[in-house]
């Protein structure tokens, strides 16, 4: 089954990012479970006002079309991207939003979960490489599985960085039909323990302005697609949870 095509070449220019504290001060968000242990979202991540400032500004970064011709054993997928290494903005994602006490402390219908079992290690917070996604009309990514990474955190460069590894993707969705995207839903096809029962149905993760979606990546990542678009635009923030090694 094909990989995710590479990402671009990260790009040295580092934007100068909207600040997002303020705009998220007062939130208190949870974690909603779509597959126990496998798939998370976190609805109002993000608030209304964040994504539309942010959808604004991404607009204005030199979005690059990906290839329409993927290589050998790597999945087909339709969109306009950018990505960049940049741990302070990371940083401002995972301190500003309110996403490390909820990654670090987890709590999942009022019961707290080992974060170290869930997330697959210490985590130390989101991986640098921040990719950026935009997906228009007839615009989608095919069934695919997501690899994990073996990175230095905060960063390559940094004297002080540590040895990591990627283990769950962390899609942030800043369109959905409410601002006027139709389709590009996030399927996932669970398979069945073994022949004799039945392949459970998909599951399926619904773009909201401002959601998170969380999904383990590697070696248990489960296939999935982004369905087409099939109105408007849809924009998304992409990173990784980070866990020692």
């Amino acid at each position: 089954m094909p990989r995710p095509a590479n990402d671009f070449a990260s790009r040295n220019t580092k934007p100068n990012w909207p600040k997002i504290s303020s705009l998220c001060e007062g939130r208190h968000p949870e974690l909603i479970p779509l597959l126990a242990d496998q798939i998370l979202t976190i609805p109002g991540l993000l608030s209304q006002s964040v994504c539309k400032i942010y959808v604004k500004f991404l607009s204005n970064l030199p979005l690059t079309t990906t290839p329409s011709k993927p290589k050998k054993d790597e999945a087909l997928r339709s969109n306009d991207r950018y990505q960049v290494n940049d741990a302070e903005f990371a940083a401002q994602l995972w301190k500003a939003t309110g996403l490390e006490r909820l990654i670090t402390s987890p709590i999942i219908d009022g019961k707290e979960l080992d974060a170290h079992r869930l997330w697959g290690g210490q985590v130390i917070g989101l991986n640098a490489n921040i990719r950026i996604y935009r997906y228009r009309e007839g615009q989608f990514f095919a069934k695919h599985y997501d690899d994990a990474n073996n990175v230095l955190f905060p960063d390559e460069g940094v004297p002080s960085a540590v040895p990591a590894k990627t283990t769950w993707t962390l899609l942030l969705y800043l369109t959905s039909p409410a601002t006027g995207c139709l389709g590009g839903d996030t399927v996932f096809y669970p398979q069945a323990p073994n022949k004799r029962e039945r392949t459970p149905d998909p599951v399926v993760a619904q773009l909201e302005v401002g959601k998170a979606l969380l999904h383990k990546h590697g070696k248990d990542c489960l296939l999935h697609e982004g369905l087409a678009v099939t109105k408007g635009e849809k924009w998304v923030i992409r990173s990784d949870l980070c866990v020692s090694r």
